[in-house]
């Protein structure tokens, strides 16, 4: 909001000296110059005021005034800016009586009054004088210069308001004059330019080899979105990555699940070209399947698989996939953490558990089965999981929550070893312990069960290698090697971190003491 300042009003400032009527022929050419008249500060002028040199003046009769040089007359009926209110004059001085309307008044006043004096009754010129008493038509000096110069008004503040205004009026013209000159400047100027235009040779748009405009360059030829339709007509889009020369796709199984049998499924590269495609074999406790295409191009350049083992939390990633049907989407962010518990479910009957990797990369449904990569552009995870902001985790499930940052990937370690099993014998092994555990996510470790799997026979398999090992019904798994155990999900997920035939060091707790036993991890074949 704006605001204006009142003040008191100014009365205007007169644009230029008034200049009397000329005087009559019969004015005396000899007659002295007068002094102005008593403004404020003296004695108030009498009506019948003699001339200089005490002869008095006849009424009516006008005094001869020289007009300014360059001055205009003023228009007949305008009063005389000069012209004294009592407004005007100082506290407990008189006033001179006003004469009456169109009677000019006479007279004098001692020096220091205002306004200035009026010109000489007779000036130079009018006695044919020239400038320093020469004959001649030319101009005299000016009645100004031959007067004294006026005092300064000793009350009252309109000449320092008019010289005020005049000062506002000059500062305005010049200001108004510069900016008409700055303008007329940049008009004439108008085709000169500051900007700069960046080269577009192919030297200076070359990204650096690290780069992530490099390294998803690379990566989009290799990653396909991948449409599943089952044989009633339901499916949905995922992502998946080419896998080795001979057409293989690795993605996630519940991004392919549906057209497992007798369905459609197709993969899609980013150069636009579509090609159907078959499954290979899936593990649906890894969330691990393999496609392959048909008709494959024979330009096929795999991902490299980096080694999920070295990832450190911090480091770079980039995920790559088509959320929400939005092929060749790139996103970034970082390792949030390792060997994190997840356990996801599609829906279906049996889930999926995983030691994942966390990441803040924005992955969203339809990232499933995309590459993770890292800043070399190898693959250190498969995305496959997120923990969205009301509940759930797997990226096919039926919400469509949208990534908050906790995204999960499965080691590509774990992914790879999977993929090998299933390219060979169409479905994977699993390493176990030969022991049911309860699933309850709790934070006190993975109980043994008391009863079997299916709600029947023992929780602990006779021969099997937590049997060998001394484990019982009740004991509560603590650690597994170094990495503690805080529910049985997380158990599972560990132990499919290795390899049937692994040995592995397990801690436990039973009857209030902490005990250690090896076990060899034993095998077991397929989803069933």
């Amino acid at each position: 909001m704006s605001t204006e300042n009142e003040g008191t009003e100014v009365p205007p400032a007169p644009s230029a000296p008034p200049v009397p009527v000329a005087t009559p022929a019969a004015s005396a050419p000899d007659a002295p110059a007068q002094q102005p008249p008593e403004h404020s500060g003296g004695a108030a002028a009498q009506s019948g005021a003699t001339a200089a040199g005490g002869e008095p003046v006849a009424p009516g009769h006008t005094p001869a005034q020289a007009p300014a040089p360059g001055a205009p007359a003023p228009a007949p009926g305008v009063p005389d800016p000069y012209a004294h209110t009592a407004a005007h004059q100082g506290a407990g001085r008189s006033q001179a009586p006003r004469p009456d309307a169109g009677q000019p008044t006479t007279g004098q006043s001692p020096a220091g009054a205002w306004p200035p004096p009026p010109p000489p009754a007779v000036p130079t010129y009018a006695q044919g004088g020239g400038h320093g008493g020469g004959a001649g038509s030319g101009w005299g000096a000016s009645w100004t210069a031959e007067q004294p110069s006026a005092p300064k008004p000793s009350g009252g503040k309109g000449g320092l308001v008019a010289a005020v205004l005049a000062a506002a009026l000059i500062a305005g013209g010049v200001g108004g004059g510069l900016g008409f000159w700055a303008a007329d400047r940049n008009d004439d100027s108008s085709t000169d330019s500051t900007t700069v235009s960046a080269s577009d040779s192919p030297a200076d748009l070359k990204r650096q080899p690290g780069s992530v405009a490099s390294i998803a360059n690379r990566a989009l030829p290799s990653v396909v979105t991948i449409e599943a339709q089952s044989g009633s007509g339901e499916g949905g889009t995922g992502t998946g990555f080419v896998y080795d020369t001979q057409g293989h796709i690795l993605t996630n199984n519940h991004v392919v699940a549906s057209a497992a049998e007798g369905g459609k499924l197709s993969a899609t590269f980013s150069n636009g070209k579509k090609y159907n495609a078959e499954v290979v074999g899936r593990a649906e406790g890894y969330d691990v399947a393999v496609i392959k295409l048909k008709d494959k191009p024979a330009n096929l350049k795999p991902i490299p698989i980096a080694n999920s083992d070295k990832v450190a939390v911090g480091d770079s990633t980039i995920a790559i996939g088509a959320p929400f049907g939005l092929s060749n989407t790139v996103t970034t962010g970082i390792v949030s953490a390792k060997n994190r518990p997840v356990t996801s479910s599609d829906g279906g009957n049996k889930s999926s558990y995983m030691s994942a990797l966390q990441t803040d990369a924005s992955i969203n449904p339809g990232n499933s089965g995309g590459p993770l990569l890292d800043a070399r552009g190898a693959v250190i995870g498969i995305n496959s999981a997120i923990k969205p902001a009301d509940s759930g985790g797997g990226l096919g499930g039926g919400g469509q929550s949208g990534s908050i940052g906790l995204g999960f990937a499965i080691p590509v370690n774990q992914a790879k070893n999977v993929a090998q099993q299933l390219i060979k014998t169409g479905e994977a092994t699993y390493p176990v312990i030969g022991a049911s555990v309860a699933l309850a996510e709790t934070s006190d470790g993975a109980t043994i069960s008391d009863r079997g799997a299916t709600g029947s026979g023992p929780a602990v398999e006779p021969g099997g290698p937590a049997a060998k090992a001394g484990l019982k019904s009740g004991d509560v798994i603590k650690k597994l090697d170094d990495m503690v155990i805080d529910s049985g999900p997380t158990l599972i997920g560990q132990i499919w971190t290795h390899k049937p035939g692994d040995s592995v060091k397990i801690t436990y707790e039973r009857d209030g003491k902490e005990r250690t036993a090896d076990v060899i991890l034993g095998a077991r074949k397929g989803d069933s």
